[in-house]
Formats: structure tokens, sequence, C-alpha cells
């Protein structure tokens, strides 16, 4: 059984660690590092205390990195989705080839570990009439294949106003409404139920395809939706199989498909089954049985290159990789770039799913790196002492020995100056599948879709009334689409979380390691989380 640490973890008092680093950011506590001062490389050097690995992770190390995916992007010429690194696309195996050749040039024992999916190939939605017209569309995961063109039946839609929308959650939003004909399409509006609640419900008033258009109601609820119809309740418990085809569209299209006499032809074809590969790399320690694993999605949207979600992610843990391969660690480290995340985390549950009890115990911690480097960030640390979101509220229950992590990273912003906020623990990255085995788990997020506030913006500068990332899911996540201040704060707390449970997880599991070399600096308890997102109540 997985060890864990039963004194309650403190939040009040400092604790002392080995600190010491040459990087701007803390350049007035230590001077520039002896190593470097000789002139020694920083692949050539072992690495393996703070001032030593934090002077040799750089943000142009890192920044290096997201233009080698760019670059990857741009040079695809994958016959579905160009100009992207998305699962299953030349793109993607691109990326992985990439990243395993640095890994291995560096003296990495390198696994490209195989997980078989569901490919989608680009879906086709046209306007026919009132005006005929290409719109932007995708097909949902669960859908049925399936090609017509048909009438549009909008279904208790709300296109004014303040847009709040149940449409197709309840079998009444069809009564009435003329789906008896052999290629009816049912138009639902985002918002309330799930999308396979509103499918099972068009599904079974005889509709023989849907689109689901956006919400409309949120800056953030605009563009083309694309999702997932295979359950039937937002904790994923209550599968449903579709019959019929499904794909999205934004409000602005939906708005138009909702047009009187609108008729619209889509198409939908079958999946293919393929095979990508999660890229793991493994730092041996001397205790084999205490792993610290630290993982970043690989593969983008098919949309875009994915230079933020999850480039920065993967740049600077793929830099921190680097620099410490010539380190000596007392724990096992191994580093994880996950394969078709963006299709429902898929890479990471398999991997874990394929792990035998006695592998997911000498797991002593996972670390998430999804988006570091958001243009309008907010700094945020998952939630794990559930002081904003609680359990609950989320459904997501955080194993024992998190809260540490989440100290850990607090406490580095507080020593930096660099205000914090919560985030929450919702099960969208690659953390989930390690949560539900009970193996602690953190990480640091800088936004996604979520529109910043005011009062965000006072803590943290940018720009309110627009998402965290401007660029989410979208094409124009490109690597000009990052806060290099935001990229290169994470890449020094990505590289000082790796190094310190590296050498100890005593403060989260409870097995004892040793001390990071160099000398001692107290770690200030966290500051606490600025309470942005709290509400009333």
């Amino acid at each position: 059984m997985r060890q864990h640490s039963t004194r309650p973890p403190t939040r009040t008092a400092p604790r002392a660690v080995t600190l010491g680093t040459g990087v701007a950011l803390l350049a007035a506590l230590l001077p520039v590092s002896g190593a470097q001062a000789a002139g020694r490389s920083c692949p050539d050097r072992d690495n393996d205390t703070y001032e030593e690995l934090l002077d040799c992770v750089t943000l142009k190390g890192v920044r290096a990195h997201q233009l080698d995916l760019q670059e990857i992007a741009e040079d695809s010429t994958d016959p579905d989705y160009p100009g992207s690194r998305a699962a299953g696309t030349d793109g993607y195996a691109d990326s992985v080839d990439h990243v395993a050749e640095l890994l291995e040039e560096a003296g990495y024992d390198v696994t490209l570990d195989p997980i078989e999916f569901d490919f989608m190939f680009p879906a086709v939605l046209r306007q026919v009439a009132p005006a005929e017209s290409d719109l932007e569309t995708g097909a949902f995961t669960g859908s049925e294949p399936g090609e017509l063109t048909g009438q549009v039946v909008p279904v208790d839609v709300n296109l004014t106003g303040d847009r709040a929308s149940t449409s197709g959650c309840e079998a009444e939003d069809f009564t009435g409404l003329d789906l008896g004909g052999s290629s009816d399409i049912a138009l639902v509006q985002r918002g309330t139920c799930t999308f396979g609640l509103k499918v099972q419900n068009a599904q079974t008033a005889g509709a023989e395809a849907v689109i689901v258009f956006n919400q409309g109601n949120t800056p953030d609820r605009e563009g083309v939706v694309v999702g997932d119809v295979s359950f039937l309740d937002l904790e994923q418990t209550i599968p449903f199989d579709a019959a019929i085809p499904v794909v999205g569209a934004s409000f602005a299209d939906g708005v138009a498909l909702a047009a009187p006499g609108s008729t619209a032809f889509l198409r939908v074809l079958p999946t293919e089954r393929r095979t990508d590969h999660n890229v793991l790399a493994e730092l041996p320690g001397e205790n084999a049985d205490n792993v610290v694993m630290a993982g970043a999605h690989l593969d983008s949207v098919p949309d875009g290159p994915g230079i933020n979600d999850d480039g920065s992610g993967v740049a600077a843990l793929l830099e921190t990789a680097l620099m410490m391969a010539r380190s000596e660690p007392q724990n096992t480290v191994r580093f994880a770039f996950w394969a078709v995340e963006e299709k429902g985390l898929l890479g990471s549950a398999d991997y874990v799913g394929g792990l035998s009890e006695a592998d997911l115990d000498r797991i002593a911690l996972y670390l998430n790196f999804d988006m570091v480097g958001s243009p309008n960030h907010v700094s945020m640390v998952y939630d794990a002492d559930e002081s904003t979101f609680p359990s609950a509220d989320t459904g997501v229950t955080i194993p024992p020995g998190s809260t540490a992590i989440e100290d850990l990273f607090e406490s580095w912003y507080t020593l930096i100056g660099e205000p914090y906020d919560d985030s929450a623990f919702t099960g969208r990255s690659d953390y989930q599948a390690f949560i539900d085995r009970g193996i602690p788990s953190g990480g640091v997020f800088t936004g996604a879709e979520v529109v910043k506030t005011d009062a965000q913006v006072a803590i943290w500068g940018g720009t309110a009334g627009e998402q965290f990332d401007p660029c989410y899911h979208l094409a124009c996540d490109t690597a000009e689409n990052v806060n290099e201040d935001a990229l290169e704060r994470n890449s020094d707390l990505i590289a000082f979380a790796v190094l310190t449970y590296a050498f100890s997880t005593e403060s989260v599991n409870g097995v004892a390691g040793t001390a990071v070399p160099g000398p001692a600096v107290e770690l200030p308890a966290p500051e606490g989380p600025r309470g942005t997102f709290r509400t009333a109540g």
C-alpha cells in the first residue's frame, strides 16, 4: 500500500529547503554559480542543486522548444489536419520523434508507450438555404457517421437577452416539432445539461442528425463548440451510444441556421483506429521504489499548433528533463509527454490503467503542467486543500498528500513575490487518471477559456473581458501566443519542484529522502490565494 505521512501538512510555519539560484528572479539571493563561472556548459553539468538547475533552465531554452514545435506544425502536410500536432496526424508523430530524440541524446532511457484510439476525420457542415455557406464545424466524440441534407429544426433556442439555454434538455422541448421526415436536423443550443442528453432526446424525438451550437452568453461561448456525447451525466457514469451524426457550430452560425426555412448538409465519416505514443523518459534514482512523475500533453487540437496548449508545459518540462539528465537523484524521476489528451485524456488514462498495483504503489506523486504561459494569465495552483473549490462541488476526490504539493508551489510563488490563486481540480487534464488511483497530484495553470475579471487585472495585469488564453483551441495558438514573464516564472517553478521531489517526497507520502545538495534556505509559508474565483456562500 502507498505510504502517506501521518502528520497534517502545515500552511503556517516556514519549511527549510536547500535553495540557491542564479536566475534573474532570485539574483539578489545568491551569486552566479561557480560551475557557470568555470565555463562548464549546462548539458555537461550535474545540475543537482537549485542554483545549477535554475541557472540552466532558461526562458531562451524553453522558447526554443516552443519554436521547434511551431516548426513541426508548420511543416506538417497531414492530409486531414495540416498545420497542427493533433493526435493521429503526421504533426503529432513528428513531435514524438523530436522529443524522444532529444531525450535519448541526453542519455535517457526513452519508452514509446502505444495508445490506440478512434481517429475522427474532419466533418463538413454547409448551410444550403436560405443562403449557401460553408460553416466551421467538427464531429462530436461519440458521433455516429452519416451524411444527409435536411431541414434544420430549432429546439427551444434562446438567441437574445441573457441567452440562458435549456435547449434539448427535456423531452418536452421537442413536443410539436416537425421531426417526422427522413432527414431532419435538430438544432440545439449549448447550456444546462450534457450534450449526450440533448442528443438522446433529439434522437428519441425522430431527428436524423443534430447540430449543437454554442450558447453565446459569454465571450468564451461564442466560437465553435465540439464536445463529447458519450455520457448523459456530468460525472460521466451513465454512458450513451448515439445512433445519429452530431456536429458543432458557433453561436453566430447557430443563429443563421435557426432562420426560418433553413436547410443544411452535414457529413461525419467513420472513425479509423490509429495508434499514437506517450513519450516516457526515466532518470534512475537511488530509490527505485519511490517514483516522482511529471507530465504535460504533447498533442494539440486539430485547429492549430498548440504552442501554449500545451507546448508551454511540454517545453518547460522538456528543458527541465534535459538539464537534469546528468543528475543523480535520490528518487527515480519519470517524465511523461502524453498522447491524445485533447480527445479525452486517453494517453494518460491508458498508461495508468495498464500499470500493475505494484507499479502504481511505486509512484509517490504526479505533477501536471498544462498551459503555463497563457497571454492574459493568472498564476494558479491546483486547489488540493479545497479552500476555494470543494470536492463536493467539483466531483473530484483529491488524494491525501496533494496539499503538500500545493504548499510547495504556493511557497515558491510567495518567495518570488508572485500573487496566485486557486485552480479547481475539474478532471480536465492528465492528473485525473492519477488521482483516480489515489496518487497525490498537483500542478500550476495559467488559464484557458475563462474570461479575466477587473479584480484579476488589478492583481496580474492584462485585459479584462478577454479569455486567459484568447487563442485557446484556435489556429492562433502559435509561438506568439505566450506571456514570457509567466512562462519564465513557471519554468523556474517546474524545475524547482521536480528537483525538490527528486530528492525527497517525505512531505507528500512520508517516504524519507535526502536534502537537495547546496545551501539551505527557508521556504516561506504560503501567502494564500487571492480569492478572485470565490463566490458568495
